[in-house]
């Protein structure tokens, strides 16, 4: 996939997880609302690839494939500006408090997911999403 893959694919999920959240179906738009999160920093990551580099090490590449949002936003490069914003925006932190607790297993959840609230977390000014796609 390239870098505009994994844009469009993320806003795809996150219309997705509107509609769903919208009909009151929780454990979809949690769920997708965390692989659009996925998406967007993998979008990130494509970004800082050059075209004929090599992948420096094995567990880069397992890391990259992985679904570990706080690791993606590391391997991003964004994990000291995440830091600064949110230190600097408490919305934009209690969002990314609550989308950081995603994890690809929750498609196996029935209860106790808050789609709606994670759905929020991802737009608006201060959402997740929004502020990932300053950077891809």
């Amino acid at each position: 996939m390239t870098r505009k893959d994994f844009q469009a694919v993320s806003r795809i999920r996150v219309r997705e997880a509107t509609t769903l959240a919208r009909n009151g179906h929780e454990q979809g738009a949690y769920y997708l609302s965390g692989v659009a999160v996925e998406c967007a920093l993998k979008a990130c990551i494509a970004k800082k690839t050059k075209r004929h580099d090599f992948p420096p090490h094995r567990k880069y590449v397992d890391q990259v494939y992985g679904h570990d949002l706080e690791e993606l936003v590391r391997i991003a490069g964004l994990k000291d500006r995440l830091d600064q914003e949110t230190r600097r925006n408490p919305a934009l932190a209690a969002n990314w408090t609550l989308v950081k607790s995603w994890n690809v297993n929750s498609r196996y959840e029935s209860t106790g997911l808050n789609g709606r609230d994670m759905r929020s977390a991802l737009s608006g000014v201060d959402g997740v999403i929004t502020w990932i796609r300053q950077h891809w």
